[in-house]
C-alpha cells in the first residue's frame, strides 16, 4: 500500500486548522502550534490517523465490507463523485464485482440512512420502479405522456436524496466521513447501529466520537482529494487482494480395511455352496442302501 509523506501532506495544506476562537478543546491533542490566530495540525498525528484509517479501509476491501463516502460539503461533492467513478472503474477492469459495495451522498445527509434502513429502502425500490417505467418501452406505452412528465419528476427528486446509495441492500460496513462535524447527524446514527467510522477532524470537531479519525483541514481541496483517494485506493487495494473461492473437489471415496475381510468370507460362502450339493448327493445314495 502506498504511503503519503509528510511533504505530500504539507503541500496539500492538510496542516491548516480553524481559528483559536472556533477550536474545539478535545482536537488539542492534534495542534501543534498556533499562529496569527491560525491553529496548525501535527502532520506527524495526521500521517499517523491516516496510515490506520487507511490500513482499517484495506481490511475492510479484503473482507468484501461495504464503504458509504459521505461529502456534501460544496469542496468535497466532486472531488468525492470523481474518485468513486475513477475506482469502480480500477476494480471493473480487474473484474471484481465488489465495486458495487461502494457508495455515496453527496448532496444531503437523509435521516434514518442507518437508523431506519426498511423505510428508506422503500424509496430506493420507487426511484428504481420509476426508472423502468420512463426507460424501458413495454413500459412507457402503459401510460400517458402527462404521467411520464410527472414520473421524471419524481426521479429527479428523489435522485437528488439517494442518487448514490439505491443500490444499497443493507446498511453498509463502514462511513467515510469528509467534516465530521458538519454531518454531525451521519455520525450520531453510525454511534446508534455500531457503523464504524472514518473522519476527516478538523480542529473544531470532537475526534473522539470517531473510530478512525485523521486529523486534517476538511476545507482545502487539494487536502480532501489527497486523503479521499489514499482511502478509497486502500479499500480498492483490498478487494483486489481478495483470494478467490475455494472450489472442493468431491473425495474420492477410499477402500475401507475391513473390504479385504468381506470379500474373504464371500469366497468362503461360495466354496461352502459348492460342498453342500455334493454332500447332499452323498447322503441320497446311501440312505437307498
Amino acid at each position: 500500500m502506498k504511503q503519503i509523506t509528510l511533504e505530500e501532506l504539507l503541500e496539500a495544506g492538510c496542516h491548516f486548522g480553524h481559528q483559536v476562537t472556533r477550536s474545539n478543546p478535545k482536537a488539542r491533542d492534534f495542534v501543534f502550534e498556533s499562529r496569527d490566530n491560525i491553529q496548525i495540525i501535527d502532520l506527524a498525528k495526521t500521517k499517523e490517523g491516516l496510515d490506520e484509517a487507511a490500513e482499517f479501509a484495506r481490511t475492510l476491501g479484503l473482507k468484501g465490507g461495504s464503504l458509504l463516502v459521505v461529502g456534501t460539503k460544496r469542496q468535497a461533492k466532486e472531488i468525492v463523485e470523481e474518485e468513486i467513478r475513477r475506482v469502480k472503474e480500477v476494480l471493473k477492469e480487474a473484474k471484481k464485482e465488489d465495486a458495487g459495495k461502494l457508495y455515496y451522498i453527496t448532496q444531503r445527509w437523509v435521516g434514518g440512512v442507518l437508523t431506519n434502513f426498511t423505510e428508506i429502502s422503500r424509496n430506493f425500490k420507487k426511484l428504481t420502479d420509476l426508472r423502468d417505467k420512463t426507460t424501458k418501452e413495454e413500459e412507457k406505452s402503459k401510460y400517458t405522456k402527462k404521467e411520464l412528465g410527472l414520473f421524471e419528476k419524481e426521479i429527479q427528486r428523489l435522485d437528488s436524496f439517494y442518487k448514490g446509495i439505491f443500490q444499497m441492500q443493507q446498511k453498509p460496513d463502514a462511513l467515510f466521513i469528509i467534516d465530521s462535524r458538519m454531518e454531525n447527524l451521519a455520525v450520531r446514527e453510525a454511534l446508534n447501529m455500531g457503523v464504524e467510522t472514518i473522519a476527516m477532524v478538523d480542529t473544531n470537531a470532537d475526534p473522539f466520537v470517531i473510530d478512525h479519525p485523521i486529523p486534517a483541514n476538511d476545507d482545502a481541496v487539494g487536502s480532501i482529494k489527497l486523503i479521499v483517494s489514499h482511502i478509497l485506493d486502500a479499500w480498492a487495494e483490498g478487494v483486489k487482494a481478495q483470494k478467490p473461492p475455494k472450489v472442493e473437489k468431491p473425495q474420492e471415496e477410499k477402500p475401507s480395511k475391513e473390504a479385504p475381510k468381506e470379500e474373504k468370507k464371500q469366497k468362503e460362502k461360495k466354496e461352502v455352496k459348492k460342498v453342500l450339493p455334493v454332500n447332499k448327493k452323498v447322503a441320497a445314495v446311501k440312505a437307498k442302501k
